[in-house]
Protein backbone atom coordinates (compact mmCIF):
# COMPACT_ATOMS: atom_id res chain seq x y z
CA UNK A 1 0.00 0.00 0.00
CA UNK A 2 3.16 2.32 1.09
CA UNK A 3 4.08 1.55 -2.71
CA UNK A 4 0.74 1.88 -4.21
CA UNK A 5 -0.17 5.10 -2.57
CA UNK A 6 1.91 7.67 -4.37
CA UNK A 7 1.04 6.02 -8.01
CA UNK A 8 -2.72 6.55 -7.22
CA UNK A 9 -2.15 9.92 -6.18
CA UNK A 10 -0.08 10.50 -9.44
CA UNK A 11 -2.88 8.83 -11.53
CA UNK A 12 -5.62 10.87 -10.12
CA UNK A 13 -3.58 13.86 -10.52
CA UNK A 14 -3.51 13.33 -14.53
CA UNK A 15 -7.47 12.56 -14.65
CA UNK A 16 -8.20 15.21 -13.02
CA UNK A 17 -6.56 17.60 -15.19
CA UNK A 18 -7.99 15.30 -18.20
CA UNK A 19 -11.51 15.90 -16.67
CA UNK A 20 -11.49 19.21 -16.22
CA UNK A 21 -10.46 20.07 -20.07
CA UNK A 22 -11.53 16.63 -22.02
CA UNK A 23 -9.17 17.40 -25.10
CA UNK A 24 -7.48 14.07 -24.60
CA UNK A 25 -10.88 12.18 -24.19
CA UNK A 26 -12.97 14.25 -26.78
CA UNK A 27 -10.47 13.61 -29.86
CA UNK A 28 -10.06 10.00 -28.99
CA UNK A 29 -13.61 9.38 -29.06
CA UNK A 30 -14.08 11.46 -32.16
CA UNK A 31 -11.27 9.71 -33.93
CA UNK A 32 -12.91 6.45 -32.37
CA UNK A 33 -16.63 7.39 -33.94
CA UNK A 34 -15.55 8.74 -37.10
CA UNK A 35 -13.74 5.28 -38.16
CA UNK A 36 -16.74 3.08 -37.14
CA UNK A 37 -19.30 5.45 -38.53
CA UNK A 38 -16.86 5.83 -41.57
CA UNK A 39 -16.31 1.75 -42.09
CA UNK A 40 -20.12 0.94 -41.81
CA UNK A 41 -21.02 3.34 -44.74
CA UNK A 42 -18.01 1.51 -46.43
CA UNK A 43 -19.45 -1.90 -46.06
CA UNK A 44 -22.70 -3.67 -45.91
CA UNK A 45 -21.79 -5.56 -42.77
CA UNK A 46 -23.82 -8.81 -42.36
CA UNK A 47 -23.19 -11.73 -39.73
CA UNK A 48 -20.68 -13.61 -41.44
CA UNK A 49 -18.86 -10.19 -42.40
CA UNK A 50 -19.13 -9.10 -38.95
CA UNK A 51 -17.69 -12.25 -37.36
CA UNK A 52 -14.22 -11.89 -40.11
CA UNK A 53 -13.86 -8.11 -39.28
CA UNK A 54 -15.25 -7.17 -36.07
CA UNK A 55 -12.23 -8.07 -33.62
CA UNK A 56 -9.49 -5.97 -36.38
CA UNK A 57 -11.99 -3.28 -37.06
CA UNK A 58 -12.41 -2.79 -33.16
CA UNK A 59 -8.72 -3.03 -32.46
CA UNK A 60 -7.61 -1.02 -35.14
CA UNK A 61 -9.97 2.03 -33.81
CA UNK A 62 -9.03 0.97 -30.53
CA UNK A 63 -5.22 0.60 -30.86
CA UNK A 64 -4.96 4.44 -33.21
CA UNK A 65 -7.38 6.12 -30.93
CA UNK A 66 -5.05 5.17 -28.07
CA UNK A 67 -2.22 6.93 -29.43
CA UNK A 68 -3.87 10.62 -28.73
CA UNK A 69 -3.82 9.57 -25.53
CA UNK A 70 -0.50 8.03 -24.45
CA UNK A 71 0.95 11.00 -26.26
CA UNK A 72 -0.40 13.46 -23.81
CA UNK A 73 0.92 11.13 -20.67
CA UNK A 74 4.15 12.93 -20.28
CA UNK A 75 3.77 15.72 -22.79
CA UNK A 76 1.58 17.44 -20.08
CA UNK A 77 4.13 17.55 -17.86
CA UNK A 78 6.72 19.14 -20.54
CA UNK A 79 5.73 22.39 -19.76
CA UNK A 80 7.31 24.61 -16.74
CA UNK A 81 9.67 21.84 -16.24
CA UNK A 82 6.93 19.89 -14.51
CA UNK A 83 8.52 16.43 -15.98
CA UNK A 84 12.08 17.23 -14.20
CA UNK A 85 9.93 18.28 -10.90
CA UNK A 86 8.14 15.03 -10.57
CA UNK A 87 11.36 13.23 -11.37
CA UNK A 88 13.01 15.03 -8.45
CA UNK A 89 10.17 14.50 -6.56
CA UNK A 90 10.60 11.66 -3.44
CA UNK A 91 8.28 9.51 -6.04
CA UNK A 92 10.45 6.36 -7.32
CA UNK A 93 10.39 5.77 -10.63
CA UNK A 94 8.42 2.77 -10.55
CA UNK A 95 5.76 4.85 -8.65
CA UNK A 96 5.47 7.13 -11.48
CA UNK A 97 5.35 4.40 -14.64
CA UNK A 98 2.68 3.06 -12.21
CA UNK A 99 0.70 6.21 -11.62
CA UNK A 100 0.94 6.86 -15.56
CA UNK A 101 -0.30 4.14 -16.94
CA UNK A 102 -3.36 3.49 -14.19
CA UNK A 103 -4.23 7.37 -15.60
CA UNK A 104 -3.87 6.14 -19.45
CA UNK A 105 -5.77 2.96 -18.47
CA UNK A 106 -8.86 4.37 -17.41
CA UNK A 107 -8.83 6.76 -19.96
CA UNK A 108 -8.01 3.70 -22.59
CA UNK A 109 -11.06 1.63 -20.77
CA UNK A 110 -13.68 4.85 -21.52
CA UNK A 111 -13.13 4.97 -24.94
CA UNK A 112 -13.76 1.25 -25.06
CA UNK A 113 -16.62 1.71 -23.17
CA UNK A 114 -18.11 4.73 -25.89
CA UNK A 115 -17.14 2.48 -28.75
CA UNK A 116 -18.53 -0.61 -28.40
CA UNK A 117 -22.04 0.23 -28.10
CA UNK A 118 -21.80 2.81 -31.46
CA UNK A 119 -20.19 -0.40 -33.31
CA UNK A 120 -22.73 -2.69 -32.01
CA UNK A 121 -25.74 -0.01 -33.35
CA UNK A 122 -23.92 0.65 -36.77
CA UNK A 123 -22.82 -2.81 -37.25
CA UNK A 124 -25.93 -5.00 -35.88
CA UNK A 125 -23.95 -6.77 -33.88
CA UNK A 126 -25.01 -8.15 -30.66
CA UNK A 127 -21.60 -8.09 -28.88
CA UNK A 128 -23.41 -8.97 -25.42
CA UNK A 129 -23.69 -12.49 -26.04
CA UNK A 130 -20.57 -13.26 -24.55
CA UNK A 131 -20.29 -10.15 -22.08
CA UNK A 132 -18.29 -11.29 -19.62
CA UNK A 133 -15.14 -12.93 -21.42
CA UNK A 134 -15.23 -9.81 -23.55
CA UNK A 135 -14.94 -7.45 -21.06
CA UNK A 136 -11.68 -9.54 -19.93
CA UNK A 137 -10.54 -9.32 -22.84
CA UNK A 138 -10.82 -6.08 -23.26
CA UNK A 139 -9.52 -4.95 -19.67
CA UNK A 140 -6.37 -7.01 -20.32
CA UNK A 141 -5.74 -5.62 -24.01
CA UNK A 142 -6.29 -2.20 -22.69
CA UNK A 143 -3.85 -2.99 -20.08
CA UNK A 144 -1.29 -4.26 -22.65
CA UNK A 145 -1.76 -0.99 -24.12
CA UNK A 146 -1.22 1.36 -21.51
CA UNK A 147 1.62 0.04 -20.11
CA UNK A 148 3.78 -0.20 -23.49
CA UNK A 149 2.18 3.27 -24.15
CA UNK A 150 3.51 4.74 -21.58
CA UNK A 151 6.65 3.47 -21.55
CA UNK A 152 7.16 4.33 -25.16
CA UNK A 153 5.55 7.85 -24.21
CA UNK A 154 7.94 8.17 -21.31
CA UNK A 155 11.26 7.37 -23.88
CA UNK A 156 9.68 10.17 -26.49
CA UNK A 157 8.51 13.02 -24.75
CA UNK A 158 11.40 14.67 -25.39
CA UNK A 159 11.79 14.07 -29.44
CA UNK A 160 10.74 16.86 -31.29
CA UNK A 161 8.97 14.51 -33.51
CA UNK A 162 7.19 12.63 -30.45
CA UNK A 163 3.52 12.40 -32.08
CA UNK A 164 4.97 10.06 -34.85
CA UNK A 165 7.53 8.22 -33.05
CA UNK A 166 5.38 6.93 -30.84
CA UNK A 167 3.49 4.61 -33.26
CA UNK A 168 6.27 3.91 -34.65
CA UNK A 169 7.53 1.72 -31.52
CA UNK A 170 4.61 1.15 -29.97
CA UNK A 171 2.92 -0.72 -33.00
CA UNK A 172 4.75 -3.24 -33.63
CA UNK A 173 5.93 -4.32 -30.02
CA UNK A 174 1.84 -5.11 -29.57
CA UNK A 175 1.66 -6.94 -32.26
CA UNK A 176 1.22 -10.13 -30.22
CA UNK A 177 -1.36 -8.25 -27.67
CA UNK A 178 -3.14 -7.35 -30.32
CA UNK A 179 -3.44 -10.85 -32.59
CA UNK A 180 -4.75 -12.00 -28.95
CA UNK A 181 -7.56 -9.47 -28.47
CA UNK A 182 -8.56 -9.77 -32.31
CA UNK A 183 -8.67 -13.39 -32.46
CA UNK A 184 -10.59 -13.77 -28.35
CA UNK A 185 -12.75 -10.54 -29.72
CA UNK A 186 -14.05 -12.39 -33.51
CA UNK A 187 -14.74 -15.55 -31.30
CA UNK A 188 -16.60 -13.69 -28.33
CA UNK A 189 -19.12 -11.06 -30.74
CA UNK A 190 -19.60 -14.15 -33.32
CA UNK A 191 -21.41 -15.47 -30.54
CA UNK A 192 -19.05 -18.50 -30.07
CA UNK A 193 -17.53 -19.83 -26.65
CA UNK A 194 -13.71 -20.15 -25.58
CA UNK A 195 -12.49 -23.33 -26.37
CA UNK A 196 -9.35 -25.32 -25.22
CA UNK A 197 -7.91 -24.21 -28.53
CA UNK A 198 -8.51 -20.88 -27.85
CA UNK A 199 -7.50 -20.19 -24.36
CA UNK A 200 -3.87 -20.21 -25.51
CA UNK A 201 -5.13 -16.61 -26.56
CA UNK A 202 -6.03 -15.26 -22.95
CA UNK A 203 -2.67 -16.83 -21.41
CA UNK A 204 -0.94 -15.02 -23.82
CA UNK A 205 -2.33 -11.73 -23.20
CA UNK A 206 -2.39 -12.73 -19.65
CA UNK A 207 1.64 -13.41 -20.03
CA UNK A 208 1.94 -10.50 -21.91
CA UNK A 209 0.47 -8.23 -19.69
CA UNK A 210 2.77 -9.63 -16.42
CA UNK A 211 5.52 -9.45 -18.30
CA UNK A 212 5.74 -5.74 -19.72
CA UNK A 213 4.14 -4.86 -16.38
CA UNK A 214 7.45 -6.35 -14.52
CA UNK A 215 9.91 -4.74 -17.41
CA UNK A 216 8.08 -0.82 -17.13
CA UNK A 217 8.81 -0.95 -13.55
CA UNK A 218 12.17 -2.23 -13.92
CA UNK A 219 13.38 -0.16 -15.91
CA UNK A 220 11.64 2.88 -14.89
CA UNK A 221 14.18 4.62 -12.75
CA UNK A 222 16.54 3.99 -15.88
CA UNK A 223 14.44 5.74 -18.25
CA UNK A 224 13.04 8.75 -16.24
CA UNK A 225 16.70 9.18 -14.56
CA UNK A 226 19.17 7.60 -17.01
Amino acid sequence: MKFLRPALLIASKDLRSEFRTKETLNASFSFALAILVLFSFAFDPDSDMIRQIAGGLLWMVFAFSSALILNRGFAREVPNDCLDTLIASPVSGAQLFLGKTLANYVLLLLVEAVSLPVFGVFYNANWARRLGPLMLVFVLAAWALAVMGTMFSALTVNLRLRELMLPALLYPALVPALMAAIQLTNLLIAGDTVGKEDQIWFRLLAGFDAIFTLLGLALAETVFVG
